[in-house]
């Protein structure tokens, strides 16, 4: 395994553990907002669902493959759709969705070649390796999470 695949895959054990440790905030912090005009802990990790769904149907099958990338969805309305679904659910569904979910993402990682982590892919008008891809995906992660950290910690 290269570094750059371990890297990816030590941040995906990180974020499902880190997103399990959740299950121990109190109601009343999952619902609050980070901050004013922002979302709430729940919608942060509600909208971390659908992305990784899309990166697993729309991302890794074709990456490899001669197929154009399917176009992604728009941002605003899969985040505000997401968000408002986050908004509804208990906070164990929302949890569990996202272990489920990224775990699966995780075996999916996990099963790619060394060979290639550093294959050239392009996505829209962006050329980049694998480990980039999944690098910016965990930076935005890790962005949310150390959101969710100070809110809590507050």
């Amino acid at each position: 395994m290269i570094n750059g695949q371990n890297e990816i895959i030590k941040h995906h054990q990180y974020a499902i553990e880190f997103v399990r440790s959740l299950n121990n905030l109190r109601e009343e912090k999952w619902r609050m907002k980070i901050e004013e005009g922002k979302w709430t802990v729940a919608e942060i990790i509600g909208h971390l669902i659908p992305w990784d769904e899309f990166v697993l149907n729309n991302r890794l099958p074709y990456l490899f493959s001669v197929q154009e990338l399917p176009i992604g969805p728009d941002v605003k309305t899969l985040n505000a759709t997401s968000a408002g679904k986050a908004r509804e659910q208990e906070k164990k569904v929302i949890i569990n969705d996202f272990i489920s979910v990224r775990s699966e993402l995780l075996q999916k990682i996990e099963g790619i070649p060394d060979t290639r982590w550093n294959e050239e892919i392009t996505i829209g008008q962006t050329k980049l390796n694998l480990y980039d891809y999944f690098k910016g995906l965990a930076e935005h992660d890790l962005h949310h999470f150390n959101q969710i950290k100070y809110k809590i910690n507050q």
